[in-house]
This record gives C-alpha cells, structure tokens and sequence, in this order.
C-alpha cells in the first residue's frame, strides 16, 4: 500500500488517475463532456448516473472500500475522500484502462478477499455483463462486514455494449431478489429516468448517426431533457412513467 493525502489507499498508480466518464465541474459531478469518455449517444444516461452516485456516494461510502469491475476507476473521485482505503477489482479482458487494478478477477468466481474485509462495495455498472450474477451477490455479502454497503447501478432500457459479454437486464424486483437471497437489506432502490428519458437515449442513438449535425442534435436534445427533468413538470412526468420504463437502477443494499 502507499501513503496518499494522510491516509493508506491501496489504489495502483494513484498518481496517474485522471477522471473520465464523470468530472467534478462548478462543484457538481456530472458526464465528462470528453467524448472519447462518454460518446454523444450516451450523454444523457451516464448524466443520470452521476447525479444519482453523486447522492448515494456520500451517504453510503466509509471505511474500506473496493470497486468491482473498476476499469478505468471513474468513481474514485466521488469517494476518495470518504473511505480509508480502496482496493481495485477487475478482469483482464476489460475494455478500459485497468493499470488501477490491484487484483484481476473474474466476477463469476470466488473473489479472492477474505469473510467481512469491506465497509463498502461499488458495483457500477457491472451486473449486467456477469453469466453468473447471483454467485457475485453471495460474495459480496460474505466480504461485507456488519452495516457494509453495496452500492450498484445497472441500466435497464439501454443498447447493448461491451460485446460479447453483456448478458441481462434487470427489474426492481429481480434486484431485491439478489439483496434478498443474499440477507441484504435494500436500503435505497431509485430508477433513473422514465420514458422520456428512454425516448430521448434512443433518439440521440440514431441522431448520431447522421453526418454533421447529428451529434451536436444529440447533444443538444439530451441537454434539453436533462434541464427539463429538473423543473417541477418535468419531475412529475418522470414519476409517473420511472416505475416501468426506466433507463436504469441505482441500489443500495446493507449487510
């Protein structure tokens, strides 16, 4: 382990960390505007997800911390300054940058730690690319110490990617079954998005598509949901359609 700003982080060439599908902008996270990061077609989606682990992160991230199928690690600057320690978790075959990862693991099997070692387990959009979900769910309340917390985000009405290895999406309801048969607790359980939100994705999927003026539309009306879904009509059509037609879930689950 190294010494890192007064505490120990186990986090591989924290040095060389840059931020890349979320930065902190004006005080506030939010979709890196780096479209290498996050493509025009998926600005809206991964907006979603940063308000919501923006939230989460803070209440529910403490003590030691590991980060399954980190990749590129695009959440340690939300909880870096919350937990003691931080270890990285991922497989050798991610498509991200992983020089971060302190161990290589395949999510399918035994994960290499020992009974009760974590506080808290980030599992960002990960789920969904798992043949074997519910032995993960196992796992991970075997490393949980008492009180830990599983943070998780899946999408649910989003394209396919990383291929070949994205195997489900997932309900409300399957999530508390894993919680559930694992003895976690859900504490949190919020959809991200509703149908407008699913419209817009898939519009801006096939904007992108067209020469020119296509991404900068995409950009444009995904911007435009965006800054609606924050006014008081725009929250109340959300809640009305979230329940059925999300785009995706953020869960958080304590042993």
């Amino acid at each position: 382990m190294r010494q890192a700003r007064g505490r120990w982080d186990a986090m591989r060439h924290i040095d060389q960390w840059q931020p890349t599908k979320f930065d902190l902008h004006a005080g506030r996270w939010r979709a890196t505007r780096d479209r290498a990061q996050v493509g025009a077609n998926s600005r809206l989606y991964v907006e979603l997800l940063a308000r919501a682990l923006a939230k989460a992160v803070p209440v529910h991230a403490s003590g030691k911390l590991v980060d399954l199928g980190c990749g590129a690690v695009p959440l340690y600057g939300m909880y870096k300054d919350l937990v003691s320690e931080v270890v990285c978790v991922d497989w050798g075959q991610s498509p991200h940058k992983i020089s971060h990862i302190d161990f290589e693991c395949d999510l399918n099997k035994p994960l290499p730690f020992e009974a009760e070692d974590f506080d808290t387990i980030i599992l960002s959009d990960v789920l969904e690319h798992l043949c074997e979900p519910a032995a993960l769910w196992r796992e991970m309340a075997r490393v949980l110490r008492p009180q830990g917390r599983v943070l998780c985000t899946v999408p649910f009405f989003y394209w396919l990617h990383e291929f070949p290895h994205d195997y489900f999406r997932y309900t409300e309801f399957a999530l508390r079954r894993f919680a559930g048969e694992a003895s976690l607790q859900v504490l949190v359980l919020i959809p991200l998005g509703g149908s407008i939100e699913v419209m817009t994705d898939l519009l801006a999927k096939h904007l992108v598509l067209l020469p020119g003026l296509g991404q900068p539309l995409a950009l444009a009306l995904q911007s435009m949901v965006l800054r609606w879904s924050q006014s008081r009509p725009g929250n109340r059509a959300i809640g009305k359609t979230a329940r059925y037609i999300p785009l995706g879930y953020l869960m958080v689950a304590q042993r």
